[in-house]
């Protein structure tokens, strides 16, 4: 195993960049990813590891083109993003997001989802309730920032997660998809009296809610209700109830 000793190492540039740079990360078609219960999730669902740099033993049989370096823990350190980082980082290449039919299930889709830690967290509560996809559109926040990745807390190696456009939410619309808004207005069907099944339900903005545009589509509008004392929740909350509320019905 060779040991790298520089944050000058092209391995260890690149290590940051990734961490850093979300253009990086699409040119290079990788994410970064720290920690020990994070690398055994992405070892046990077969996600195509890259590079390795640990300072601890790797408990792991790697793939033979997985580059494995051994580094001391003032050089992690240094490449790190957390006050207390577990002694390795490592890199994926990136997941295909083919789309899967939507006609059947139930489909979390994120509309402008800013905040990289409230997406990460629905990826991860999506998972748990056998989501069959969560979509996002392209305001969204990147799923392979680091804040992403550690908020789905291995989830984003096993959930299927795609991409899509209004011209292609508009297509789905005419082939015949359901669409559902969450919105934090009591005016709206309280979630307990509306049946979700066969649908994709909607997750607005956390400042400004469902866009117009993708409003237009919803045959429904759904609300959770809430104590009169407050008018919102935080966005990836309010998934994890509408996720829980439609699949316990399933």
């Amino acid at each position: 195993m060779e040991k790298l000793t520089s944050r000058k190492n092209p391995v260890c540039v690149h290590l940051k960049k990734l961490g850093a740079d979300k253009s990086y990360r699409d040119t290079h078609g990788s994410f970064i990813c720290e920690g020990i219960k994070m690398f055994d999730e992405a070892v046990k669902s077969g996600a195509d590891i890259d590079i390795v740099l640990s300072s601890v033993q790797i408990k792991h049989s790697m793939q033979p083109d997985t580059r494995v370096y051994y580094a001391h823990n003032d050089l992690i350190d240094s490449l790190s993003q957390l006050k207390n980082h577990q002694g390795i980082l490592f890199s994926c290449r990136s997941m295909s997001d083919d789309f899967i039919d939507p006609l059947s299930g139930i489909h979390i889709l994120l509309d402008d989802i800013q905040d990289p830690g409230n997406v990460g967290t629905i990826i991860r509560s999506a998972f748990a309730f056998g989501i069959k996809s969560v979509i996002l559109t392209g305001g969204s926040a990147d799923i392979y920032n680091p804040k992403t990745v550690r908020a789905s807390m291995g989830a984003i190696f096993r959930q299927k997660i795609s991409k899509i456009t209004h011209n292609e939410i508009y297509g789905l619309k005419k082939s015949g998809v359901n669409f559902i808004g969450a919105s934090n207005s009591g005016e709206f069907t309280d979630i307990r009296n509306i049946e979700l099944k066969n649908a994709i339900i909607v997750i607005g903005n956390e400042g400004r809610g469902i866009s117009r545009e993708i409003q237009t589509v919803c045959e429904e509008m759904i609300t959770i209700p809430l104590s009169s004392d407050i008018d919102s929740i935080n966005a990836a909350a309010a998934a994890t109830i509408i996720m829980w509320e439609a699949m316990k019905r399933v």
